[in-house]
């Protein structure tokens, strides 16, 4: 989450990953992808990024990214946000709501964790 001056202290320990390979077990492994770049209406926070787990394949397993946008299920009497964070595990796409750069790494590491079990 972003301090009290707005910035956000995961933010560079995000970038810094960027390109970096983590070999896991049972031939799992991560990869991280995070660059800066200028806020729009579709990615506000100025990051675009793509963390993924894959199989000792290579098949995706599960993603956090902001590649493209994903529509949220339709609501029945509500507004349907079209949004560009998301998540990717199970052959599904569902939003995801980025709060900070430590919040994505700590959700990301938690859904691993979770799979992996």
């Amino acid at each position: 989450m972003a301090n009290k001056s707005g910035k956000d202290p995961g933010l560079e320990t995000l970038l810094d990953l960027n390109g970096e390979v983590f070999p896991m077990e049972s031939g799992y492994w991560t990869k991280f992808e995070a660059r800066r770049v200028n806020p729009s209406d579709q990615i506000p926070h100025g990051i675009r990024y793509s963390l993924t787990l894959h199989d000792r394949n290579g098949h995706r397993v599960l993603g956090f990214d902001n590649a493209h946008p994903v529509k949220p299920k339709r609501l029945r009497f509500g507004a349907r946000k079209l949004t560009w964070d998301h998540k990717h595990a199970q052959g599904k796409s569902e939003p995801y709501e980025f709060e900070s750069a430590d919040q994505l790494m700590e959700d990301f590491w938690a859904s691993v964790d979770q799979i992996l079990k």
